[in-house]
């Protein structure tokens, strides 16, 4: 196999009639320049120049070497130019996971800001559940992956390298004429008589009403499973029960309903939000341009104006 790099040095020196012209167009000494020239020849097993008083010029089977020099270096110009526009983001895929309450919320924000600035980065996006994201993440058939975890479930997996994006808090939806829409914050105990609108088949959510509820001493009446947060809103407009959700599930909120914040002294928990990538993978320019999209983006939903407006009219009613 010949070397290329005295392969390109055999295609500069032919078309510039000089090694010394050569070895200074490819920051090498003259002396190097010759060296490698001769191991090339070594290499081919037959000269391929001829050294004159001033110059050299190539032999028939030089002259055939350097031209497919001349092609071999225009691929690996264009094989550089290829990494250049990966690195400026201007062609390549960039492969996200997401949970359905991300892809609700902080995800779209997030894509819209991204393509106005990368345009060329084509971005697909796998929605799972915690377990089937973590394992996109393992098999690399997604570079980054949005998940969550609350207290009693902590994320912990030292094949992925995770980023904090956002606290979610936990709040507390009642329809739009509930009297408890005038009280500034609630007490998860004074709720012990209430009915309760709980997500179905064993949803993370179901989970953290049986654990709240328990901690402030009594077990939730379910009046109702819903299988995603809109029916949820709609059973507490139409006053079958109360429910508990993520701030960031219910961005887009029914008018008919209100969110009301818990005291700070209620055991209502907050979930993290987290991007994560696999550790022992270097993350591409795309995957790192969307990790600072998605933390700027993270900031307008952990905003004050933002966690008012999500409450909406709590005071007005």
């Amino acid at each position: 196999m010949l070397n290329v790099r005295r392969l390109l040095l055999l295609t500069e020196a032919t078309e510039r009639g000089s090694l010394t012209a050569a070895a200074e167009a490819l920051g090498m000494t003259t002396s190097a320049a010759s060296q490698q020239m001769s191991l090339l020849e070594q290499e081919a097993g037959q000269p391929l120049i001829e050294r004159l008083p001033r110059g050299i010029r190539p032999t028939p089977a030089g002259a055939a070497l350097a031209e497919r020099g001349q092609a071999i270096r225009r691929e690996l110009r264009a094989a550089q130019a290829d990494l250049d526009s990966f690195t400026a983001l201007d062609q390549g895929t960039l492969r996200l996971g997401s949970f359905p309450t991300a892809s609700a919320s902080l995800l779209p924000l997030a894509l819209t800001r991204f393509r106005r600035r990368h345009a060329g980065i084509r971005i697909e996006v796998r929605a799972g559940v915690l377990a089937e994201l973590r394992e996109m993440l393992h098999t690399g058939e997604v570079e980054q992956g949005l998940l969550w975890d609350y207290e009693w479930n902590r994320f912990d997996d030292p094949a992925l390298a995770l980023t904090h994006l956002l606290d979610d808090p936990t709040v507390l939806v009642v329809p739009a004429d509930s009297p408890l829409r005038t009280h500034p914050s609630v007490r998860l105990g004074d709720l012990a008589d209430q009915e309760w609108i709980i997500r179905a088949d064993n949803h993370p959510v179901a989970d953290v009403l049986r654990r709240s509820c328990r901690q402030a001493g009594f077990e939730p009446r379910i009046a109702y499973s819903s299988h995603d947060y809109q029916e949820a809103q709609a059973m507490v407009a139409a006053g079958l029960g109360i429910a508990l959700a993520p701030r960031l599930a219910l961005t887009s909120r029914r008018s008919d309903v209100r969110l009301l914040p818990f005291a700070s002294d209620v055991p209502a928990p907050t979930r993290r939000i987290l991007l994560a990538r696999a550790a022992a993978r270097p993350a591409t320019p795309p995957a790192q341009a969307m990790a600072r999209v998605l933390r700027t983006v993270a900031q307008r939903f952990t905003a004050p104006g933002l966690h008012r407006a999500q409450l909406g009219a709590v005071r007005r009613g």
